[in-house]
């Protein structure tokens, strides 16, 4: 089901299809035309009149950039910051926090490795206290145990929306309800759900969102971004500054920015930043609603079908799935298969428990193989996939005995 979706016209405009079948998505989606072009017309600018004239030139095509990212979300585009990635969008909301030791941070077993770890650092450096919510009986964030701590007091809330680990889409407005109800700060981190499923922070509640371009938005590696509600840009000060982030005033004086590029720095990739606008344009054209329908339905789908091999075991867990899909095969190593499979240019990735270790090892999952489809993928390409990998899983026990 295409679910209105041209897809033949999708796939002509996705080079990459016709050399790979693209499983991989979660970590780096195939770009459209209209991306490469953009990055690889912009680079040749610089190379033809220089760096600095080229960004000149590009200059309101630059500043749509905020405009398509806050369509994209519901914000607005004061609200909007471009940096180089999601953890580094994380990070600036987070470390520029004001904690006070014994402040305590409410975070979820689906939390990202890269969060977790700078929560850590945080906790060594400022004596915060990070509070483990539990999964509920379906397997995403358990919403009486949030609101018991919340009701114990919190000062913030960091939430994975989609983990990397599986096909969970946590419930981000119940979370961000609560989250008022009390008073805590919310930082959602959208970076395997931007692109994949629709996102509104007006309805979310959340004070912060970050997010990626090279996985569901299609965009270029090196790039992601920032939301900062009203309350966040009065409470955060960036952990750190330069002459783009605030003006130098006075000999010993400085004035910090009000809007959210405060989170930026001065120098950045240019035609990176245009091709994540060009990335969120082409996903805006689609429509986030359907785009979302079809990978979701495609998720479903694989999910299934593996779920019928004999000898594999599906890991996914939440009541919403979005287009991750999780799966080990007895006897088969998750690195192994995925070098299998690659070799017949079928991309997947693993994901080993140091990415996920509130997660996996309380499942008693070492490792696994992470399928994740896109809008542009084809039930072809799932039944192909699903022979490879009953193929590999064949071959490799073969090898064991």
């Amino acid at each position: 089901m295409s679910h209105g979706l041209p897809l033949d016209r999708i796939r002509a405009e996705t080079p990459g299809v016709e050399g790979v079948l693209h499983f991989n998505n979660a970590g780096s989606a195939l770009p459209p035309q209209i991306v490469l072009d953009t990055v690889v017309r912009h680079l040749e600018r610089e190379a033809a009149i220089g760096g600095y004239e080229a960004a000149d030139e590009a200059a309101e095509r630059l500043e749509a950039v905020y405009t398509s990212l806050s369509a994209l979300i519901g914000a607005q585009p004061h609200q909007m910051a471009v940096v180089e990635n999601a953890t580094r969008a994380w990070d600036m909301a987070v470390y520029g926090y004001p904690f006070a030791k014994g402040d305590r941070v409410l975070t979820v077993r689906a939390e990202y490795a890269s969060n977790v770890i700078a929560l850590l650092q945080l906790r060594d450096q400022l004596g915060i206290e990070i509070v483990l919510i539990e999964d509920d009986a379906d397997g995403q964030i358990d919403l009486a145990h949030l609101e018991a701590e919340l009701n114990k007091g919190a000062a913030m809330v960091s939430m994975t929306h989609a983990p990397t680990n599986g096909g969970l889409i946590n419930p981000a407005a119940p979370v961000g309800a609560l989250c008022e109800q009390y008073g805590a700060f919310y930082v959602l981190d959208a970076c395997q759900s931007a692109g994949q499923v629709p996102l509104d922070v007006a309805a979310i509640k959340c004070d912060v969102l970050s997010g990626t371009g090279r996985k569901y938005l299609r965009g270029p590696r090196g790039t992601g971004f920032l939301y900062t509600s009203e309350r966040a840009l009065e409470r955060i000060t960036p952990p750190f500054l330069d002459l783009h982030a605030a003006t130098w005033t006075a000999a010993d004086a400085y004035e910090v920015r009000d809007d959210a590029k405060r989170f930026e720095n001065w120098e950045t990739n240019y035609a990176g930043k245009l091709g994540l606008g060009a990335a969120v344009d082409y996903a805006l054209e689609l429509g986030v609603d359907a785009t979302a329908d079809r990978l979701i339905d495609l998720g479903a789908k694989l999910r299934n079908r593996l779920e019928e091999l004999p000898g594999v075991a599906v890991h996914d867990k939440g009541a919403h799935r979005g287009g991750i899909v999780t799966f080990s095969v007895d006897g088969v190593e998750s690195d192994a298969l995925c070098a299998d499979l690659r070799a017949q240019s079928i991309n997947t990735s693993s994901s080993p428990a140091r990415h996920a270790r509130f997660d996996l090892p309380h499942r008693g999952v070492p490792t696994m193989v992470r399928a994740s489809v896109h809008y542009y993928n084809t039930d072809d390409e799932l039944d192909r996939f699903v022979s490879a990998v009953q193929d590999a899983a064949v071959e490799r026990s073969r090898d064991v005995r």
